[in-house]
């Protein structure tokens, strides 16, 4: 059985106390100027020069746009932490005086606002912040430290391009992958499951083809829009009548275009589905089912043309691994309390993070914490603003404390012990890490 560690944090949390104000600057300034997915140059810039600060190898342009920083400490596991650093094209409503004025292109050439209203510019500043402490703290632990800013979570492209590119081959392999989210909890709260604790995500664009002509005269035409309302309404009988009622699924329409005029019947119309699912045999049940109704639908229209399929996105079910989490939430409880480390039920959001452990073979943890501080607000508050809405913004404290000592409290259950340090070491601390 597997202990929490004894962790020095007294000399830990000094640092971190020195550091705070720093941190919240580089926080307001990631804020203040987000940006899209794949275009994260600037945020990779400011990452990667204070990790070469803090002493850590650091090479950017891994994947396009990632960051990799390895501190080599002697002999020990190799750990690696994870954080994104993408933001999304969303026009901020916070109203705070740091708010979000940027405007981009995105990957399609569509100008768009930005913001940082999933929270990855918390996730990159707590990255920063447990990297300056274990960095400063170097004589309580032994091993390898990866600290890996990936880009392009919004699109789940980024995990992918940096294992693409080399991500362990050319940097050190770890033994286990940790990475956190803010959410909507309470500040100073934090939050975990076991097995697969978010979604599988799959989505794709379909074209539907008709045959155009005038509004008045349908007979003479094939119209993709009645053909597009009935796959929208028989694409939802997928959940209800094929995924087993035990099973979780989701299946949206997001977007839905076609025609110009009201008076003229369209060559083509276009859908944009997205697929939630937990397990593979659902997700491939899912899959196959909706291309079988869209092509059903286009056959049973009379369509001159097959419909064409574009699968967009494919990221697998995040799991965070049963035993290693129980280890790593253990150090939660034991430096937190258990009052403030809850268990969640599985979320029907997505992550792209699992890729990476994947690809690696070797287990993940990953937990959430809270961003929103209530005591702070306002009596009798009641919307709380959740991620990707215009107005979810973590308050900076107790926020940003709480996301570096979850990192650095993970990154220490794993690493080893440096025979230099004065703490006792419980059992199963210096330990290899397995899935």
């Amino acid at each position: 059985m597997h202990h929490p560690p004894n962790i020095p944090t007294d000399t830990l949390w000094d640092e971190l106390a020195r550091i705070r104000g720093e941190l919240a600057e580089l926080y307001t300034d990631l804020h203040q100027h987000p940006e899209l997915s794949l275009q994260e140059f600037r945020t990779a810039a400011a990452l990667a020069d204070r990790l070469r600060q803090f002493g850590f190898d650091t090479e950017t342009g891994v994947g396009g746009t990632g960051v990799v920083a390895a501190l080599r400490n002697g002999e020990g596991p190799v750990v690696m932490l994870r954080a994104d650093i993408d933001a999304l094209p969303v026009q901020e409503k916070t109203g705070l005086d740091y708010a979000s004025t940027a405007q981009a292109h995105d990957h399609t050439g569509q100008q768009v606002p930005v913001m940082h209203a999933c929270g990855h510019d918390m996730h990159a500043t707590c990255l920063i912040g447990a990297a300056a402490v274990l960095a400063h703290t170097r004589s309580t632990w032994s091993g390898t430290l990866v600290l890996v800013c990936q880009p392009a979570e919004e699109l789940a492209r980024g995990a992918r391009a940096m294992i693409a590119d080399g991500l362990f081959e050319r940097f050190p392999k770890p033994a286990i992958i940790l990475a956190q989210h803010v959410g909507p909890l309470p500040a100073g709260m934090i939050g975990y499951g076991t097995g697969a604790i978010m979604a599988s995500w799959d989505s794709m664009d379909v074209v539907l083809h008709g045959r155009g002509g005038h509004g008045s005269r349908p007979e003479a035409a094939v119209d993709p829009v009645l053909m597009a309302a009935s796959v929208v309404t028989r694409l939802q009988r997928i959940v209800a009548r094929e995924v087993a009622p035990i099973d979780t699924a989701v299946v949206t329409v997001g977007r839905l275009q076609a025609g110009t005029k009201g008076n003229i019947i369209p060559d083509t119309a276009e859908l944009s589905i997205d697929v939630r699912t937990y397990t593979e045999p659902t997700r491939a049940l899912v899959c196959a089912a909706i291309e079988r109704i869209v092509r059903a639908e286009a056959a049973a229209s009379g369509a001159p043309r097959e419909p064409e399929f574009d699968w967009t996105t494919a990221a697998p079910a995040l799991v965070s691994d049963p035993t290693a989490t129980t280890t790593t939430v253990a150090t939660f409880e034991q430096h937190f309390g258990k009052d403030r480390v809850v268990a969640l039920p599985p979320l029907t959001g997505s992550e792209d993070a699992g890729i990476l452990a994947e690809a690696a073979a070797v287990p993940m943890v990953y937990w959430f914490w809270g961003g929103i501080d209530f005591a702070s607000r306002a009596t009798g508050f009641e919307h709380v603003p959740a991620n990707h809405a215009p107005d979810f913004a973590p308050d900076i404290e107790p926020t940003l404390t709480t996301g570096v000592q979850t990192l650095v409290l993970a990154a220490l259950t794993w690493l080893g012990t440096d025979p230099r340090s004065t703490s006792t070491t419980s059992e199963g601390h210096e330990r290899s890490v397995s899935a």
